[in-house]
């Protein structure tokens, strides 16, 4: 007998009986695991592409034109571009200029409650993302040790000898080892896709933030230029 085979049968003879329970449930067959990772695979891809719609149709292509106007007071014209528009930027200039009679300090609280409000519809869906890139790794794993449990039981309990035990091992990891290699797959676009939707995230905040400062900061000069010309009356 050559040495694997030995070492597969003393292991077989020496499991105690929870370590038996275990090994009954582990022999199953792992493709479950490959077929578990195709689902996952095709959900997150139908993500990243309700995701990616989603952020190219929830966004201002001219904002940094309209940060312009909103510092130069032409609040009309600001009114009328984002009419029927949808997203953050959107929403933060309609409520804005719509708390405008309250006062500077009042807009400045409406664009941060609207950025808390918008913001979770944007991060919809990323953590399943992020979570499936950490994890599809070890699924995998999980499979490929199932998978070279079985194949050293199965050559535990066979009787071929010399080139056929190699045969049969080899075959058995080989097959084993396609649940890993599954597992990196599904993992690696999803954690491309988390990351680029979360840049994506941090800089249509970043052009929100730059559109209610240049409201708020209009908004603070108008006040300003109104005392000094009762003043200077």
């Amino acid at each position: 007998m050559t040495p694997l085979l030995l070492l597969a049968q003393a292991i077989q003879s020496e499991v105690g009986w929870l370590s038996h329970k275990l090994l009954s449930v582990t022999l199953s067959s792992a493709e479950w695991v490959l077929w578990l990772l195709l689902t996952l695979s095709v959900l997150s891809i139908a993500l990243m592409l309700e995701r990616a719609v989603y952020f190219a149709t929830h966004r201002l292509p001219d904002s940094e034109l309209l940060a312009l106007k909103l510092s130069r007071g032409e609040f009309d014209a600001v009114r009328a571009a984002v009419e029927g528009k949808k997203g953050m930027e959107a929403a933060v200039i309609r409520d804005g200029l719509a708390s405008t009679a309250q006062g500077a300090d009042t807009v400045e609280q409406v664009i941060a409650s609207t950025v808390a409000r918008e913001r979770p519809q944007y991060e919809r869906y990323l953590s399943f993302l992020g979570t499936l890139g950490n994890n599809a790794p070890f699924i995998g794993l999980f499979g490929t040790v199932l998978g070279i449990i079985k194949a050293f039981h199965d050559l535990g309990a066979t009787s071929v000898k010399g080139a056929q035990i190699q045969q049969t091992v080899m075959a058995g990891i080989s097959e084993a080892l396609v649940a890993t290699a599954v597992g990196l797959a599904v993992a690696i676009p999803a954690v491309v896709a988390f990351n680029a939707f979360n840049r994506q995230l941090k800089t249509l905040t970043s052009r929100t933030n730059a559109l209610g400062f240049a409201l708020v900061g209009s908004l603070r000069a108008e006040g300003r230029k109104a005392p000094s010309s009762g003043e200077g009356r």
